[in-house]
């Protein structure tokens, strides 16, 4: 299934797309795409339904983050080998780990905003993994049944703030509008291997990033295990599972970073795709 949240922001109604496309409301069958809704038994009422029996919505109508209430937006730095290297930083011996905030979560398609300051706004095409059953502990072989889908993720980065103000990444992360979430969530059914999915992103046309999970330091599995020994994670907390290389700090002979103006679009094979302009706060 293909499950999203379509309206204003603030204001999104839960709906599934059907096979033809179309846009199907779940208004009054779930309140949200969020909480039980995305536990193994509230996917399979949502799988029993008809969508043809659901009235349709506009297909213009604006997309919003295609999981509502999250609790924990938690991202893994450096987990691409190549991206690693580009960044000057050696390859993790374990997953680096650090949160996102929530605050930063918008649509796939809104407008993302160079922050008041920066001078190093750049992108990051990412493979995101929602959960879909409370977990703690759990091992390398029952991580896996936690995953509820995937969606695609920009895990847009100030880069002065991240890496030159004081430390912690948490500061050139958790800016507002640098969190796009969606088109749709793709439950986990329908992602044959979530390590071999194509990844790539642009901007104003020219490719920069074309990248695959294949090359994942720490692969999914792996990183739900991890992340639960250290935190419970629950149903709708959402991982950003890294970048392959190409980003704008990484770019030769000198970095190239956003200064506004510029149009963002950026896709995983299966997941859908993003498309934000970008301007300032």
């Amino acid at each position: 299934m293909k499950l999203l949240r379509v309206g204003e922001a603030g204001a999104e109604v839960p709906a599934m797309m059907d096979a033809g496309g179309t846009l199907r409301s779940l208004a009054g069958v779930v309140p949200d795409i969020a909480g039980a809704v995305l536990t193994p038994e509230g996917l399979d009422r949502l799988r029993a339904i008809d969508p043809s029996t659901l009235p349709a919505l506009p297909a213009d109508a604006r997309i919003g983050p295609c999981v509502g209430n999250v609790g924990k937006f938690i991202c893994i730095g450096l987990n691409y080998a190549d991206h690693a290297a580009e960044s000057g930083l050696p390859v993790p011996q374990e997953p680096v780990v650090f949160l996102k905030a929530n605050s930063a979560i918008t649509g796939p398609n809104d407008d993302v905003l160079i922050p008041r300051g920066s001078e190093k706004t750049d992108w990051e095409v990412e493979l995101g993994v929602i959960i879909g059953k409370r977990a703690s502990y759990v091992s390398e072989a029952e991580a896996m049944d936690h995953v509820a889908g995937y969606c695609v993720i920009n895990d847009v980065s100030e880069r002065a703030f991240q890496i030159e103000r004081g430390g912690t990444w948490d500061k050139g992360k958790g800016c507002d509008t640098f969190g796009p979430i969606g088109p749709w969530l793709v439950t986990a059914d329908e992602v044959a291997d979530p390590q071999n999915l194509s990844m790539w992103l642009e901007v104003d046309g020219h490719r920069y990033q074309n990248g695959t999970t294949r090359t994942m330091v720490f692969g999914v599995r792996h990183l739900v295990h991890y992340v639960s020994q250290f935190m419970t994670l629950h149903t709708g907390d959402v991982i950003s599972t890294g970048t392959p290389p190409g980003v704008g700090m990484g770019q030769k002979p000198e970095p190239i970073y956003l200064k506004g103006g510029e149009v963002m679009r950026l896709g995983i094979e299966g997941l859908g795709v993003q498309t934000q302009r970008v301007g300032r706060a």
